[in-house]
């Protein structure tokens, strides 16, 4: 399994909460609703790129569109158990790319018991990112890219208070299950989120993956602080990742087994309808990786996973990202983030943007997005994509 993959089975137990221009509430698992709950999402997305690697030009060979479904339902039984299930299917179009291929999976399929302040969720399901800042359950236009087996447990008994811990066997993607360094020992995590200051939130959050034969094991910890004062949103963001040698939680091609760690903060305010962050972030040159699952609750992550390999490039690196979204009326929005990457060791910076649009016609909502990546050094890269996504809840 893909290291990436890897940290998102691990991101279960963690409560974290960040990342996004608004930030991001913790999620923990739920007992079923009281009355069965049947729920879906459809949507149909076509997306034109132009990639460097492939020396293309705004041609159709790379470009494609998709239609993607999910549908879900969750039963409370009685007695505090409850079940849940949802089925995602996608199919590309146009298909040079993807060959007009179709996936259907059952995505999640879970048991839930609940007693006191105590729930128990086991079964395949969702990491939110909440849980899980070094990796989790990423909806691409309500299609799950991957969703995990894992036994969780929340407890709110302490006020102001959520702890969590978690178990984590495998991760399953459109290609099955995978198990955790190759193991059934999986991955352990424990969290505890903390709101007790007025408008402020801290979260801490641990995993970790045992040794299986020649693979080492792996220790990461996550510690975010946020806050607001009258009009200002302050955050800072302590990450460290130790991994033995070969361990699945090391970068590709590491050589060493050096811990990676990473020190960032922001400043945000609002003018009006207008957000605005400055994020700042500082990454050692570890041989370890902060992202486990293929997303990365890091703030000073890259734009785009071929940026500088999403957040750890085996080099040290500084980041400096612009976040702004502006709220019309009518569930109106536009965004605009632009980063730059400034790596050691004589490498030129990476710079990215993504900007885009979002709008509602009746009761579909609809994307427009442009994102352009430049980096020459860390993955070679000049990547441009554009985005067009129109998505109904039902």
């Amino acid at each position: 399994m893909k290291k990436t993959l890897l940290l998102s089975v691990v991101a279960s137990g963690i409560i974290y909460a960040g990342g996004n221009i608004a930030p991001a509430q913790p999620v923990a698992p739920q007992a079923a609703p009281a009355a069965c709950d049947f729920w879906g999402v459809s949507s149909f997305a076509y997306r034109a790129q132009k990639l460097s690697t492939k020396g293309d030009s705004w041609g159709a060979k790379d470009n494609y569109a998709m239609f993607k479904m999910a549908l879900g339902v969750e039963k409370k039984l009685g007695y505090g158990f409850g079940i849940g299930a949802e089925l995602d299917h996608i199919t590309y179009f146009d298909g040079k790319l993807n060959k007009d291929k179709s996936i259907s999976k059952l995505a999640q399929l879970y048991a839930t018991y609940t007693f006191g302040n105590t729930t128990i969720k086991a079964g395949r399901q969702t990491l939110p990112k909440a849980l899980s800042p070094w990796a989790w359950s990423y909806r691409d236009a309500g299609y799950l890219k991957q969703t995990f087996n894992a036994i969780t447990i929340v407890n709110n008994n302490l006020q102001d208070t959520t702890l969590v811990a978690a178990w984590v066997p495998s991760v399953f993607t459109d290609k099955g299950n995978t198990k955790i360094n190759g193991s059934n020992k999986g991955l352990f995590m424990i969290g505890a989120l903390n709101k007790s200051l007025p408008n402020t939130t801290n979260a801490t959050s641990i995993y970790y993956m045992p040794k299986n034969g020649n693979k080492g094991k792996a220790f990461s910890i996550w510690n975010t602080t946020e806050t607001k004062m009258n009009d200002i949103e302050l955050g800072l963001q302590l990450v460290y990742t130790k991994a033995d040698k070969n361990s699945m939680a090391l970068i590709k091609g590491a050589t060493g087994t050096k811990a990676s760690y990473s020190i960032a903060g922001y400043i945000g305010t609002n003018f009006g309808a207008l957000n605005a962050r400055i994020y700042l972030d500082y990454i050692n040159d570890g041989d370890a990786t902060l992202n486990l699952g293929g997303t990365s609750a890091l703030w000073g992550r890259s734009l785009d996973k071929s940026f500088s390999n999403d957040v750890v490039a085996g080099t040290k690196q500084k980041v400096a990202k612009l976040a702004l979204k502006y709220k019309f009326q009518n569930n109106t929005s536009a965004y605009f983030d632009v980063a730059l990457d400034k790596p050691d060791s004589g490498k030129k910076t990476a710079y990215g943007l993504i900007t885009g649009y979002k709008f509602m016609v009746k009761d579909v909502h609809v994307k427009v997005e442009y994102r352009y990546v430049k980096n020459k050094d860390f993955t070679k890269r000049k990547d441009q994509r554009f985005r067009v996504q129109a998505l109904y809840k039902f």
